[in-house]
């Protein structure tokens, strides 16, 4: 038991299930003695749904932002008295912003920060990891932009691609991100790499404003309530969404492909990772059938007027707070003033072309487990019924 592991944003979508592989004892049996996870907002073991184990140090309060350098090591220093026993860092806090230049300037200045800390903190680290994700091949442009899409750059997206370059180049934070790293960590004993998740589909145990899965699987369980078990639930996109190739990342197996990575002596120093459930990619038309029988709902394809996730679930909030009453649900998880607004509708309809990754580099690597679309989102609202977020 030899590894520590410090995790940065371990509430979110993706970090949640760092610390929960960890304390699974993935890989391996014997291999982490300590996990050290992170928060910026207040939360308890309890509501974590965590394994209750003595190897786990949740650390709530620490804002990258509110910090300067001198305060942020010191506040460290402070909640995790053993952090010079800390051997790999994974690092998945974020902060949206619609403000595209603040966003860039506060993930940079976090990113800096962080790395600075925990090299002059950590004397036994040995790995850390930044997740970045599919804007690295410009996905988020939605192929809108001639020189960003095919025929310049075609799917399967690779590790090696070019970068985006240009004023869009510019507007990621990636970059910066990246080039601060190889630059700080050239001379550096301890390794680290990129992991490039796509749609990142997870369990979060407290309000988030960016996790599909969790609205999904309150819309399925609403629109069951609403329209009976049984009754026909349409693809909530586009003709065009329904067919268009893509590769799920369920943050299960992003945290395992990532401490993989880490744990492997053999993998690139400053490499780039693309990070996903399977090695083939899907279509939500295979996947759509699979998420509706999970709650006793006919799947039906793309209509002509199809509904839309976030306005359903707000034109039926009074009957999902008489569910959360009768059924003693967690409140505020279906909406609140976290959710960014009109995300749902940018994932089911604008990422309506294909964008698959090719996984031929992590798959290489060593790693061979592979998981289902009904493993993945079925494990994901498996925890949510647990945790009482959905009935």
């Amino acid at each position: 038991m030899s590894k520590s592991a410090l995790v940065f944003g371990a509430s979110g979508v993706t970090g949640w299930s760092f610390i929960n592989e960890i304390l699974s004892d993935y890989p391996a049996k014997n291999t982490w003695k300590r996990a050290h996870a992170l928060t910026n907002r207040p939360l308890s073991q309890e509501q974590s749904q965590w394994p209750n184990d003595p190897r786990l140090n949740i650390v709530s309060g620490i804002d990258l932002l509110a910090n300067s350098q001198e305060s942020l090591e010191k506040e460290l220093k402070e909640k995790i008295p053993d952090i010079d026993e800390v051997t790999h860092v994974y690092y998945l806090a974020y902060k949206a912003g619609t403000d595209v230049q603040k966003e860039l300037e506060e993930a940079v200045d976090m990113w800096k920060k962080t790395v600075i800390a925990v090299d002059r903190l950590c004397p036994k680290l040995e790995f850390v990891v930044l997740q970045t994700g599919a804007k690295m091949y410009g996905c988020h442009l939605l192929a809108t932009v001639p020189e960003y899409s095919a025929p310049y750059i075609s799917p399967p997206h690779k590790e090696n691609q070019p970068r985006i370059k240009g004023q869009f180049g510019d507007m990621l934070f990636y970059h910066p991100q990246l080039d601060f790293i190889a630059d700080y960590a050239k001379d550096k004993k301890w390794s680290w790499c990129d992991t490039r998740p796509d749609i990142i589909i997870g369990f979060v145990p407290n309000q988030n404003f960016y996790s599909l899965g969790t609205s999904i699987g309150i819309y399925l369980s609403l629109w069951k309530e609403v329209h009976g078990a049984g009754s026909e639930c349409p693809f909530p996109g586009t003709s065009k969404s329904w067919n268009a190739l893509s590769n799920d990342s369920s943050s299960d197996m992003i945290a395992r492909q990532t401490l993989h990575l880490s744990l492997n002596p053999s993998t690139e120093k400053g490499g780039g990772y693309n990070v996903a459930d399977e090695q083939n990619p899907s279509t939500w038309s295979a996947k759509w059938p699979v998420l509706c029988d999970y709650f006793g709902l006919k799947s039906t394809g793309p209509s002509e007027n199809p509904p839309e996730i976030r306005s359903f679930i707000k034109e039926n909030i009074g009957k999902w707070k008489e569910v959360e009453k009768r059924d003693g649900l967690q409140e505020g998880h279906a909406h609140n003033d976290k959710v960014f607004a009109g995300f749902e509708y940018f994932l089911m309809t604008q990422f309506d072309f294909d964008r698959q990754y090719d996984m031929s580099k992590m798959y290489g690597a060593g790693f061979t487990e592979e998981r289902s679309t009904k493993e993945a989102w079925g494990g994901v609202f498996d925890r949510m019924r647990k945790a009482k977020v959905i009935p």
